[in-house]
């Protein structure tokens, strides 16, 4: 081998390491757990550039073409990466979306908040946490690489989706994680549609009683007892709407 084909090699090897780093990067950027801001930046930058390496090793041989550098193919691939990563965060964003609904529903909306980068209802911050706790415990950071490699297979190295299919594609996923997110919070809407039809007869038949004032710690109340009873049937919905959506990322949640 002359010095000639070890610098084409190296060159070849190189533009392969680029173009995965760039949709890695964009995926991990968003990637849920990972890619929220509490993470700081230098994690996420090396993260992405082991993960880039390890999956540019599969890769290495002459089966897999490798197209130039260029702006149109690096956006591509960001494109990719970063849709990729969305898709993920989507399922995070339906346990936000099911504390927000629960919370709404259940008068906590309010109190018990959370002060922190994303702030959001207590209920939906119990949801979060306790959600990417069970997944990174389930080897989700394994199933979400695995995923990203398998994806290599529709959108190849250098590939340019059709914009309407790859719109429809997010669209379908952000449809599907509000469906999920209301399936998930269904008996705090169901307890707080009994709560005002109650309130709403009582009422009625006794004018003069500040029904407010008595509701208001029976909802409270009625609410926490929910999401003690509730949370893991709702976090084991979520799980298994993750593992399907990992088993086929294109067909949804």
């Amino acid at each position: 081998m002359t010095l000639a084909d070890i610098y084409g090699d190296l060159s070849s090897s190189s533009a392969l390491a680029t173009l995965i780093f760039f949709r890695i990067g964009a995926a991990m950027s968003v990637m849920p757990g990972i890619g929220t801001q509490s993470v700081p930046t230098r994690i996420k930058l090396s993260l992405s550039i082991a993960v880039s390496l390890f999956i540019s090793s599969l890769f290495l041989d002459s089966a897999h073409f490798v197209p130039p550098l260029t702006v149109v193919i690096l956006v591509s691939e960001s494109v990719i990466g970063l849709a990729v990563g969305l898709a993920f965060r989507f399922m995070v964003f339906a346990l936000q979306i099911a504390g927000t609904i629960a919370a709404q529903s259940t008068s906590l909306s309010q109190i018990l908040g959370n002060s922190g980068v994303e702030p959001m209802p207590a209920m939906g911050h119990i949801l979060v946490v306790g959600g990417l706790a069970l997944l990174f415990m389930s080897g989700f950071h394994l199933d979400f690489l695995s995923t990203i490699v398998r994806l290599y297979e529709i959108w190849p190295i250098g590939a340019k989706p059709e914009p309407g299919e790859f719109a429809m594609w997010i669209t379908q996923q952000a449809s599907d994680v509000f469906v999920l997110s209301f399936r998930m919070a269904v008996p705090f809407v169901i307890l707080s549609m009994l709560y005002n039809v109650t309130l709403g007869v009582i009422n009625k038949a006794m004018p003069q009683l500040m029904v407010s004032f008595v509701g208001a710690p029976i909802i409270t109340l009625g609410g926490m007892i929910f999401l003690a009873l509730s949370a893991s049937y709702m976090l084991s919905l979520w799980k298994t709407a993750v593992e399907s959506f990992v088993a086929n990322p294109i067909g949804g949640v």
